[in-house]
């Protein structure tokens, strides 16, 4: 079936439904892809959203997401609740934006986030799953997390509130990791059992724990996390027990969580071997890139498409992973991947919307009925996609601060 014929199905299957924001964003994907503008004016739409999915919690937080369709879990149209999660890991993008565009006004943001995160953190100092609505549960990938806002937090205001509640998270996360390096405990019940090698990138916020805390112990538990990736890697890169749901044909976007995470952590630790681990699973996914920047969704064991739908979120973090490693090996095949990946993920933006929970937001597939955040513009989505475009800015690689 066409890309046409399949959104005037969705479009009509919606509109019947009473979803009309469903329907147009469904119809609107059929068409042929717009062209990007300058990226100074998809950063400042991106930062926008964000600023509004703040704003729709009351600033305590930022919210999940925009649904375009009443959300299966939390039953409405529009902003979901906040997601400590992601809001933990988009205070440092926002420090990183007033720094970079002087605008304090989002370092003022960035700090009420933390802040927030501070007065929700489990007493075991665990950060829970899921949003604000969901029952609190521990979550070892969610508390990795925060450990980026409450260690951006703490470098930016000196306030030792923060450092104490990144010092409690991260002896949580220690105490929980199994000895091979994999987080079974304390594993999110919004995922499937296991020890997925995608925590390497919690992992990752343990590492930057330690150098900045002088903790021995957080930069030890980093390096199993990133030797049970490894342990878990084929010869051509791939991982295995990396997904949310599906191992044999993991996201881009926990294919990309798994390969910063190493990536980062063998940088932080200078292991060479981690940092080749990376280079190997990231120069496989380029090469499963299509030449107008899509990226498939999911990718088999042989780095093969396993849908027709893209994971935005993945393209603009396997950009980021690429700008890194052209920055450390001089190699312009990986700038070059990451240029066409940017220029799909800015192609499917909408800088144009009259609706606020649209415009500068960035959506979980395309088409917007894909299988990853389906009819949803996702608050992390965006985060990457603004660390992507801050690099383009400072012209250096974004994100690295989580």
């Amino acid at each position: 079936m066409s890309a046409r014929a399949r959104a005037a199905l969705e479009a009509i299957r919606w509109r019947l439904r009473g979803e009309p924001l469903a329907a147009r964003a469904a119809w609107r994907d059929g068409a042929a892809p717009r062209a990007p503008r300058d990226e100074s004016a998809h950063l400042d739409a991106v930062l926008g959203w964000l600023e509004r999915a703040h704003d729709a919690t009351g600033r305590r937080g930022v919210a999940r997401s925009f649904g375009l369709r009443r959300h299966r879990r939390y039953g409405v149209t529009g902003w979901t609740a906040a997601y400590p999660e992601t809001t933990g890991y988009i205070i440092p993008t926002m420090y990183e934006a007033a720094r970079r565009l002087a605008r304090p006004e989002l370092a003022t943001r960035a700090t009420e986030m933390a802040a927030w995160e501070a007065d929700l953190q489990m007493e075991s100092g665990a950060v829970r799953g899921g949003t604000v609505e969901d029952e609190p549960s521990p979550a070892a990938f969610n508390t990795g997390q925060v450990l980026f806002g409450w260690i951006a937090a703490f470098e930016e205001t000196r306030e030792r509130r923060f450092l104490d509640c990144a010092a409690r998270a991260a002896q949580w996360l220690v105490g929980s990791q199994d000895p091979d390096g994999a987080w079974r405990r304390g594993a999110s019940r919004f995922a499937a059992p296991g020890g997925h090698v995608y925590n390497a990138r919690a992992a990752w916020g343990l590492a930057r724990f330690g150098r900045v805390a002088g903790d021995g112990a957080a930069g030890t538990a980093a390096r199993r996390a990133a030797e049970f990736a490894l342990a878990n890697q084929a010869a051509n890169g791939w991982f295995a027990d990396n997904c949310l749901t599906d191992p044999a044909r993991p996201l881009t976007h926990t294919i990309a969580y798994a390969t910063q995470g190493v990536l980062e952590i063998g940088l932080l630790l200078g292991e060479l071997r981690f940092v080749e681990a990376a280079r190997r699973a990231a120069r496989s996914c380029a090469a499963a890139l299509r030449a107008d920047g899509f990226l498939a969704g999911r990718l088999d064991r042989d780095w093969r498409a396993a849908v027709d739908w893209s994971c935005v979120t993945g393209e603009a973090q396997m950009a980021l992973v690429w700008e890194r490693l052209a920055a450390l090996d001089g190699d312009a095949a990986w700038r070059e991947a990451a240029d066409r990946a940017l220029r799909h993920a800015l192609s499917v933006q909408d800088l144009a919307s009259g609706e606020p929970g649209i415009r500068g937001g960035v959506p979980g597939s395309f088409p917007i009925w894909g299988g990853y955040g389906g009819y949803e513009y996702l608050n992390w989505a965006a985060k990457f996609l603004a660390d992507l475009l801050l690099g383009r800015i400072a012209g250096e690689p974004g994100g690295t601060r989580g």
